[in-house]
């Protein structure tokens, strides 16, 4: 286990906790932020979800350049790391998945698997060996490479957010006849809210898949690791915590393995196919059998080709 801290996450990841707790004071309350914080949390925790997990880790879905650069941008206002080192981390998990190399397992504790192994420097999530093995793909392409050489740049692009979220809300308050501090309170309570309340809410969510559905729930499927089904981190995290069901079949967009095991980020991807958003969709195992096999039989049912001379 590593023993050094790594101070590049353990900042940030404090501080935003601390400014998040700013939203249990009223002088921060207002319906504005709440709205903001509720819709936050799906739009940006959608990014992670479909951008980084489905779309960049396991490419089971295919869209075009400027969805895959928006749901990346988005995924960076989450401050959850840059897309290569994610990448790399996740896939990582599923090849050693609850063994010694697992970056995050809660066999160890459950600390360390939720966010504990954010907080210590593991040279093996940064080294170039990890890259070229788990995220070579990604690292291909400029933006995402450049992000790799340039890293304070998420946490410029994070905060530069707060600009936004202040000045818009402050700016309408102030057209709308309220005082110069009247205007100020308002914008920073959307931004107490709407940033780094749903920051701390995406993370928690985010992280306790990698927590909670390796310790609680069933297992419909035989994985050689310790992944399960949980219901409740499904429920908050669009389906992701069907966890067990995404471990047997990674490659698949859908981890809706029974009717009853909903998931709302596959239904959302299936929408912006309809909308000519999304191109492609990878099905579940089954059916991509199926469609192997039918297309075997299809070749062998066509008559020879004979060239002309």
């Amino acid at each position: 286990m590593p023993t050094q801290l790594f101070l590049r996450y353990v900042v940030p990841v404090i501080l935003v906790h601390l400014l998040a707790v700013l939203a249990v004071l009223p002088y921060f309350f207002s319906w504005t932020g709440v709205i903001a914080w509720v819709v936050g949390i799906h739009l940006f925790g959608q990014a992670i979800t479909m951008g980084y997990h489905r779309l960049l880790a396991h490419r089971s879905f295919e869209t075009s350049r400027w969805f895959e650069l928006t749901l990346t941008t988005l995924a960076l206002l989450c401050l959850q790391d840059t897309p290569a080192r994610w990448v790399a981390t996740h896939r990582k998990h599923h090849v050693h998945s609850d063994e010694e190399d697992d970056p995050h397992s809660p066999l160890v504790t459950f600390f360390w698997g939720h966010v504990g192994w954010l907080l210590w420097r593991n040279h093996e999530l940064t080294h170039v060996g990890s890259y070229s093995r788990y995220a070579r793909d990604i690292l291909e392409d400029p933006f995402y490479f450049w992000l790799e050489r340039h890293p304070v740049s998420p946490l410029a692009i994070y905060f530069s957010q707060c600009i936004f979220y202040f000045a818009i809300p402050a700016s309408i308050a102030s057209l709308t006849g309220s005082t110069l501090a009247e205007a100020s309170l308002f914008g920073a309570s959307v931004v107490v809210w709407g940033v780094f309340a749903r920051t701390v809410c995406v993370w928690h969510i985010t992280w306790s898949v990698n927590s909670l559905t390796h310790i609680f729930g069933y297992s419909s499927h035989k994985t050689n690791e310790n992944s399960r089904n949980n219901w409740l981190v499904a429920l908050v995290a669009a389906g992701e915590g069907w966890h067990n069901n995404h471990h047997h079949d990674p490659a698949a967009c859908t981890v809706q393995h029974r009717w009853w095991e909903f998931d709302l980020t596959y239904w959302e991807v299936r929408a912006l196919k309809t909308l000519g958003v999304v191109h492609a969709i990878t099905p579940l195992r089954e059916e991509r059998i199926r469609r192997a096999a039918e297309g075997r039989t299809h070749a062998q049912a066509q008559p020879p080709v004979h060239a002309e001379v």
